[in-house]
């Protein structure tokens, strides 16, 4: 099934995980401006950051994203 990308779900997973966006940078090495245009949905997450973000906030890097199923059209 092909799925499209929704609005990011980081801060709510942050809130969950009771890091901060600059607790979250820091771990990274990434600048929080970074972290926080994901979370705007101003930038996509890469896969290997996005791995990262959710092995260090402690959930599934399908959970950092609302994931809408495509239905495909019939002929």
């Amino acid at each position: 099934m092909k799925f499209e990308l929704g609005r990011c779900l980081l801060h709510e997973r942050l809130l969950e995980s009771r890091k901060t966006v600059e607790s979250l940078a820091k771990e990274l090495l990434l600048k929080p401006e970074r972290i926080s245009d994901f979370m705007d949905n101003k930038r996509v997450m890469p896969l290997k950051i996005a791995i990262s973000i959710a092995d260090s906030i402690g959930c599934d890097v399908r959970a950092l994203y609302e994931l809408i199923p495509l239905v495909p059209i019939s002929k």
